[in-house]
């Protein structure tokens, strides 16, 4: 019965889609007959990604899934098609993504040295699809946690995923034991058969590195040639080492030495590897030593990939960041705060700039259960705003100059079998484990299924599903979201209009808002935002240099601002702004979500307002 609500739903989700002018999710230079559903490739450069029309286009989106680190469904994100599809929908409808981080698994991949399971690429291909037809970049990432399952013995506390058992089999390592081990993550760098196993990975020990390197390739181009060539082209990249450290340093070595005389290296093995199976046009994105951008200062490495030289339009600059101190508890008290990640986050954008290329946070997140889970509603509205805008919400209005790139970003994670797992862990019968992520006491999952069958999210709809730039036609200047989120029965607001501009303040009242500011380039294809669900189209107020409208029309041609469905059909949409291909010119749009009817007039003169600011600060 679940499954058939849900596929009636898909169903007027179409028919919203087509009510608004939708079209096939195919891209094309006609904004009346494809609404610019945009699948052309992404390009990296120093200005971040552009995609076909030369638009700044930003990925915001999840993890899926942890699910791939479990042996219940084979290393596969889903347990069927049905599953991915339900996952794809709420991602889009829920979540406001527009891109994941598509997580693979080589010990599924290659169980048998030297022979690819190519049923297992099949049923991934098969998952990945579905993302892909429901219009959601994908780039897909072959994971890996403390180097492989196979390393923990039946009874550990712990386990791991990643490696084949023959790849452990072969390696002689010794027991796996991590002493005083309060965190999974300590065996990283305490555990010696962790160590060990990763030094011989990147030592390429019995060619292991190499096998890893022919099965990435054998992949890569079971995926070019079993997705069409609308799907292949929505495919953002390839991640291909999460979370990479060395395990164990060789004499004289330093992180940084590590990075450039190992780390990069397997980087441009993978890159050719990538160029083989017909990835070429695609970047590889690529993460620095994941203790790199840490923000404990115990914890702290030289890295970031700084001897690597440019790396677009080849590779993107591709990091993780989780709050080490808050996840420690005692290491920070109480809350996260306005502006608290704006310096680690400027961190990311300063490499990726030095660096010539894009930048993606392609994990960040906050446990939701466990002692320190109090502070996630803080933290992730922390690391939003940061993503956002490199100025912290006070200050924005008055430095809105400040804000730098927006960020792209996929959080950890989604998965929708959170709190239903059926895995055993290390292979153990005594051990099952049901609830939260089934993975070493991780809960992280930002969804869940309920009783009924029916994703929902576990979290605040209005810190995940958010407006965000997906496509700006020229440079971004500036951009902020207010979201009004909530930390229980206390509505979060770090960033208020001032009250030098009252009648923006008063549009948008206590309601949710954002900012868009960008300098147009000559691009005719229009900027687009993403509408979160909380917006509702009839509600939803628009303040721009382009006119002003409460309740947008449907976009057409002839619409200088309108409302379209997102592509894939979920009923999820999007605004858009069309203005006349110039070069120079500055533009702004805010979009609000008030929590009254504003008149012609207030909005008349909010525009005066926004025109005033705009000018005297860019």
């Amino acid at each position: 019965m679940t499954r058939r609500l849900l596929r009636l739903g898909t169903v007027l989700s179409l028919f919203m889609a087509l009510a608004l002018g939708g079209g096939t999710g195919t891209a094309s230079a006609d904004p009346a007959g494809s609404l610019w559903f945009d699948n052309t490739a992404l390009t990296a450069s120093a200005a971040g990604f552009t995609d076909g029309y030369g638009r700044e286009t930003v990925l915001r989106g999840y993890n899926v899934s942890g699910e791939t680190k479990l042996a219940e469904n084979d290393g596969l994100p889903f347990a069927s098609v049905a599953d991915a599809q339900k996952s794809a929908n709420a991602v889009r409808a829920l979540g406001g993504g527009n891109a994941v981080r598509f997580l693979l698994s080589w010990a599924y991949a290659e169980p048998v040295r030297g022979t690819v399971d190519t049923t297992y690429l099949a049923a991934a291909t098969a998952q990945m699809k579905v993302f892909l037809d429901a219009g959601i970049r994908v780039y897909p990432d072959f994971h890996q946690d403390l180097f492989s399952k196979y390393l923990f013995n039946t009874g550990s506390w712990y386990t791991g995923d990643g490696a084949p058992k023959w790849v452990v089999d072969a390696g002689d390592y010794p027991d796996e034991y991590c002493g005083i081990c309060l965190f999974w993550g300590q065996n990283i760098t305490q555990n010696a058969a962790v160590t060990e196993s990763t030094y011989d990975f990147w030592h390429n020990t019995g060619g292991i590195q190499d096998n890893f390197l022919t099965t990435a390739q054998t992949t890569m181009t079971y995926i070019a040639q079993h997705l069409t060539t609308s799907e292949f082209t929505s495919v953002a990249g390839f991640d291909p080492y999460n979370e990479p450290h060395w395990g164990i340093l060789d004499s004289g070595e330093t992180s940084r030495t590590w990075e450039q005389n190992k780390l990069w290296p397997f980087y441009n093995k993978f890159r050719a590897r990538m160029d083989a199976a017909g990835w070429t046009a695609k970047p590889a994105f690529v993460e620095p030593n994941l203790f790199w951008n840490n923000n404990l200062s115990s914890q702290k490495q030289e890295g970031g990939l700084l001897d690597a030289g440019t790396l677009a339009p080849r590779y993107v600059f591709n990091t993780h960041f989780y709050d080490a101190a808050a996840i420690c508890g005692i290491c920070m008290w109480g809350n996260a705060s306005d502006g608290q990640y704006a310096g680690d986050f400027g961190t990311v954008r300063d490499r990726a700039t030095a660096a010539g290329t894009a930048a993606i946070l392609s994990e960040f997140g906050h446990p939701l259960n466990g002692s320190t889970s109090g502070k996630a509603p803080t933290i992730l509205k922390a690391m939003y705003m940061a993503m956002d805008s490199r100025v912290k919400g006070a200050d924005w209005w008055t430095s809105p100059s400040g804000s730098g790139a927006v960020l792209s970003g996929t959080q950890w994670q989604w998965d929708i079998y959170n709190d239903r797992h059926n895995e055993l862990m290390n292979d153990n019968p005594d051990k099952l484990l049901t609830e939260n992520d089934a993975w070493n006491d991780e809960d992280l999952s930002a969804v869940y299924l309920d009783d009924s069958g029916n994703a929902v999210l576990r979290l605040d709809t209005r810190v995940l599903d958010r407006v965000y730039p997906s496509a700006t036609a020229g440079h971004t200047l500036a951009f902020t979201y207010e979201d009004r989120s909530r930390d229980g029965s206390t509505t979060l607001t770090w960033n208020p209009v001032p009250s030098s501009l009252p009648n923006v303040s008063t549009l948008v009242g206590s309601g949710q808002y954002g900012l868009l500011v960008w300098r147009s380039t000559g691009i005719s294809a229009p900027t687009e935002l993403h509408l979160p669900s909380s917006f509702a189209t009839a509600a939803t107020t628009v303040v721009s240099d382009l006119g002003t409208v409460t309740g947008p029309s449907a976009y057409t041609t002839s619409t200088a601002i309108g409302v379209a469905a997102e592509p894939g059909g979920t009923g999820s949409r999007r605004l858009l702004f069309t203005a006349p291909a110039n070069t120079g010119t500055l533009h702004y749009a805010l979009v609000a979500n008030p929590s009254s009817t504003p008149t012609a007039a207030v909005r008349a003169a909010a525009q005066t307002e926004l025109a005033a600011w705009a000018a005297s600060k860019f």
